[in-house]
C-alpha cells in the first residue's frame, strides 16, 4: 500500500509539470453519449454497458457457484436481490450527488436507463440487500460474496466502457500522449471542459482507464488468492479494501464537486465514501481475514480438483 501511494503521488507530480506544454498528439473520444432516443425513452451507452456488465457478473457467480456445488437457484436468487439493491443504491448516490437538478426534475429520478449511476452506491446497495437476503434465507453468504468480488470487479471494468463512450467523469488537464479529448458536441466531458477550463478541446487524464487498470489488478489478485483464506467472505473484504485505496487516490484527478478542503486537498463525495469503506474493510480484515497454511491450501485445492473430476466423470457418463 505504501509503495502504491508513493508511486501515485510521484506520477501525479510529474504529470503536472507538463500541463503548460500541451502537445498535438491526443486521443479523440467522438461518441454520442446516447445510444438511441425513441420518444421519451432513451438509452445511454453507460446504461447499456452497465447492463452487459451485470449480465457477465451474474453469469460468473452462477457458474462458480455451480462448480463448487451450490445450487444455481440460490445463486440466481441472491444475484437478483443484489442487482436490485445495487441499482437502487447506484441511482440514489447519483441523485444525491446531483440533488439540485433532480429536485427541479423529480420525474427523471427513476430514469436509470438514460444514464446516471454511482458505482460506490451500487456496491454498497448490492452487498447490503443481497447479503441480508442470503443471510435471511440461510444461504452461504461468505462463499457467494467471494464469488461476487471478482465478478463485480470485472463488471465494473465493462461498465466503465460506457463511461468512456458517454464522456463522463471529467478530470484534470494533461499534455501526456494518452490524454483524451471529448469531441462530440453533446458529450458531458466536452461541455464540462468548456465550463471549467474555457477550452472544450483541452486534453484530460483518462481517469476511467486508470480505474479500469486498477480493477484489472484487483481481479488478478483475487484469482490468485482463491482458497487461501480461512474465512468465507475474505475475498470480498479484500476487494473492498483494494478498491477503496485505488478509487480514493484516483479521485483526486476527477473534477467532481468539492465538499470541503483539508491540508490543501479538495475532498469530494467519493473520497468520503471510499475512506469509510477503507476503514470498515480494514477492521474486517484485522478481525476475520486469516491466511491458510500451505498444507491447508494444498488440501483445499486437492478437494476442489477431486470434486471437479467427479463432476466431469458424471457428466461424461450421462
Amino acid at each position: 500500500m505504501y509503495i502504491f501511494i508513493c508511486f501515485w503521488f510521484t506520477f501525479y507530480s510529474l504529470t503536472q509539470k507538463f500541463l503548460l506544454n500541451r502537445i498535438e498528439f491526443m486521443i479523440s473520444i467522438p461518441f454520442n453519449p446516447m445510444m438511441f432516443n425513441i420518444g421519451p425513452f432513451a438509452m445511454s451507452w453507460h446504461g447499456f454497458w452497465s447492463f452487459i456488465g451485470i449480465l457477465v457478473a451474474v453469469y460468473l457467480v452462477v457458474r462458480w457457484s455451480k462448480r463448487d456445488g451450490i445450487n444455481t437457484d440460490i445463486a440466481y436468487d441472491v444475484a437478483l436481490w443484489g442487482i436490485l439493491g445495487g441499482i437502487i443504491g447506484a441511482r440514489l448516490m447519483h441523485v444525491f450527488d446531483n440533488l439540485g437538478y433532480y429536485l427541479e426534475t423529480p420525474s427523471k429520478i427513476i430514469m436509470v436507463w438514460s444514464g446516471g449511476i454511482g458505482f460506490l452506491g451500487g456496491m454498497i446497495g448490492g452487498i447490503l440487500v443481497g447479503g441480508l437476503y442470503a443471510k435471511f434465507m440461510n444461504y452461504p453468504v461468505g462463499k457467494i460474496a467471494d464469488y461476487a468480488a471478482p465478478a463485480m470487479a470485472i463488471a465494473h471494468i465493462i461498465g466503465r466502457i460506457g463511461d468512456i463512450w458517454n464522456g463522463e467523469h471529467l478530470s484534470i488537464p494533461t499534455s501526456l500522449p494518452w490524454g483524451w479529448v471529448f469531441t462530440h458536441p453533446d458529450s458531458p466531458g466536452r461541455r464540462g471542459a468548456e465550463r471549467l477550463f474555457n477550452d472544450p478541446n483541452i486534453a484530460v487524464h483518462p481517469v476511467v482507464v486508470y480505474e479500469m487498470i486498477w480493477n484489472a489488478f484487483i481481479v488478478l489478485f483475487l484469482f490468485k488468492s482463491r482458497n487461501k483464506f480461512n474465512f468465507d467472505g475474505s475475498l470480498w473484504i479484500i476487494y473492498m479494501f483494494l478498491y477503496s485505496i485505488g478509487r480514493f487516490l484516483i479521485q483526486f484527478m476527477r473534477m467532481d464537486d468539492v465538499k470541503f478542503s483539508i491540508l490543501g486537498l479538495h475532498i469530494q463525495e467519493a473520497h468520503i465514501v471510499t475512506f469509510a469503506l477503507f476503514i470498515i474493510s480494514t477492521i474486517l480484515m484485522v478481525l476475520f481475514v486469516r491466511p491458510r497454511s500451505v498444507n491447508q491450501v494444498e488440501s483445499t485445492e486437492k478437494k476442489v480438483l477431486s470434486g471437479r473430476r467427479k463432476k466431469l466423470n458424471r457428466n461424461s457418463s450421462n
